[in-house]
């Protein structure tokens, strides 16, 4: 299971996506806002791959001393092509 979050740490739908990655077992995807749970600290527990928006983190300021070190970034390409492998793909907004 691939799960897909948009929204912010600070927001339900945020938290709510993050714990049903982290509740499945299933890999993370940050986009837009959500790239902030990529913060060091932030998902304690987690043990899927974590993906963060290269865009976004970029677009936020974000540098990788602040990431978690496991943190993989990608492209629009690479979330296109993980979602087509993927078989079950989840939106959180």
């Amino acid at each position: 299971m691939f799960v897909i979050v948009k929204s912010g740490p600070e927001t339900q739908d945020g938290k709510r996506g993050v714990k049903l990655a982290r509740d499945m077992g299933a890999d993370l995807c940050l986009v837009q806002n959500a790239v902030y749970f990529a913060q060091k600290e932030r998902l304690e527990g987690f043990c899927g791959t974590l993906y963060a928006l290269e865009d976004d983190l970029r677009l936020r300021g974000l540098k990788d001393d602040e990431l978690e070190k496991e943190t993989k970034k990608l492209g629009y390409v690479g979330l296109v092509e993980i979602m087509a492998d993927e078989d079950k793909v989840v939106g959180m907004f």
